[in-house]
């Protein structure tokens, strides 16, 4: 690895410029030009720590970010990913990456770089869609260095930082977690609901306030799933945005849910009046089809909350579905509120269909009672000491 310079007449001109000759980590000879040398000699500084740590790529070798995300996308599509999602990343691409750094390559990508990206998200965006927004950058990154194209996954890095600061301890105080009678209802919310329910909307909002079904599940919902007899759901199939019928989003979304008895009288009686469907679906729409997700919130999720006068500055207090999952969750978590007993953590995550306890904890772990301290300590010290 050297920095010389490099002497040429051109039309009877003399030139000159400094050249930097090295070999990467992978034995591959490089050679790149400067007009100054101390612009040579940085570079040099910097290629040789970067060739040691394994990280470099050079120039040559390297994308732009744009077609990086191309080459994410088409993974995605090769590796049968739901259209809704592939949509979802194309839009974090077009709309928030490659306006700001489509044009970069990838080995000049910097962590200032990301941070700046970071910055400018934040201004217009939900803290959740930055989040998800520098993720499908990770994820662009992460792919392309599998196929060689860059050394270094540079959000990663400005991630692996955060947590070793307390800049990460900063951002799990202000994470916000979901919260009864404001993005869960209440029992008294729920019983108001329940209360007004007539017609189609009672089936369909019983079955997810006593379930914890997604919107998708519900929509892709077959009645060869539902056991009237035995009295429980069984979850197999789930109908996108796009109106495409295709499997749980995990293996672990496939599982069996418990049915009470005032569901199973809902059901049968709905299953009677239900529209026929090609697709034998429990909540088709009027002509039989899939339901879209917009009218199981505009005709009876928002309906019924007014209805019950659950409302917030004039409309529905909780505008989706999700709402209603939350629900769902926090009344397995916590049944001494109505006289029952919390269901242990690891049966709420297969109630739930999530793929780890680690998510159900995370999200809903706060929502477990606490016991009474010092009633306990008192007991343990009697049983030690008499």
């Amino acid at each position: 690895m050297s920095v010389r310079r490099r002497s040429w007449a051109s039309r009877g001109e003399h030139k000159e410029a400094w050249v930097v000759d090295y070999v990467d980590q992978h034995r591959s000879r490089h050679i790149k030009t400067f007009a100054r040398k101390r612009d040579a000699d940085a570079y040099h500084a910097g290629v040789a720590v970067d060739v040691r740590a394994g990280i470099h790529t050079a120039d040559s070798r390297s994308i732009s970010v744009a077609e990086a995300g191309l080459l994410w996308i088409k993974s995605g599509e090769v590796a049968g990913l739901e259209r809704t999602t592939l949509d979802e990343y194309r839009r974090h691409l077009s709309l928030h990456i490659v306006p700001v750094i489509g044009g970069v390559r990838l080995a000049q990508l910097t962590v200032p770089m990301v941070r700046g990206l970071e910055d400018r998200l934040r201004a217009n965006n939900s803290p959740a869609m930055v989040r998800r927004v520098l993720g499908s950058l990770g994820a662009t990154l992460a792919d392309a260095q599998e196929r060689g194209l860059v050394a270094q996954n540079v959000v990663r890095s400005l991630r692996a930082r955060r947590r070793r600061g307390k800049e990460r301890q900063a951002h799990q105080r202000q994470k916000g977690k979901l919260k009864v009678g404001v993005d869960i209802p209440t029992l008294d919310e729920v019983r108001a609901m329940i209360a007004h329910l007539d017609g189609r909307r009672r089936p369909l909002l019983l079955t997810a306030i006593f379930t914890g079904l997604r919107a998708s599940e519900l929509r892709g919902l077959r009645w060869t799933d539902v056991d009237l007899k035995r009295g429980e759901i069984h979850v197999r199939q789930r109908a996108d945005r796009f109106g495409v019928i295709g499997r749980p989003k995990s293996e672990a979304g496939e599982r069996t849910v418990p049915l009470l008895p005032m569901v199973v009288n809902a059901l049968r009686e709905w299953k009677l009046a239900c529209p026929k469907s090609e697709l034998d679906l429990v909540f088709p729409s009027t002509r039989g089809r899939i339901e879209t997700y917009y009218k199981l919130t505009q005709d009876a999720l928002i309906p019924a909350q007014i209805a019950a006068g659950i409302t917030q500055h004039g409309r529905a207090k909780y505008p989706g579905l999700h709402a209603l999952r939350h629900f769902y969750a926090s009344w397995c978590i916590n049944r001494r509120a109505d006289g029952g007993l919390e269901l242990p953590l690891k049966l709420v995550q297969a109630r739930l269909g999530h793929a780890s306890i680690q998510m159900t904890a995370d999200q809903y772990g706060h929502l477990f009672p606490r016991g009474d301290d010092a009633a306990e300590l008192a007991a343990a010290e009697k049983a030690l000491l008499g």
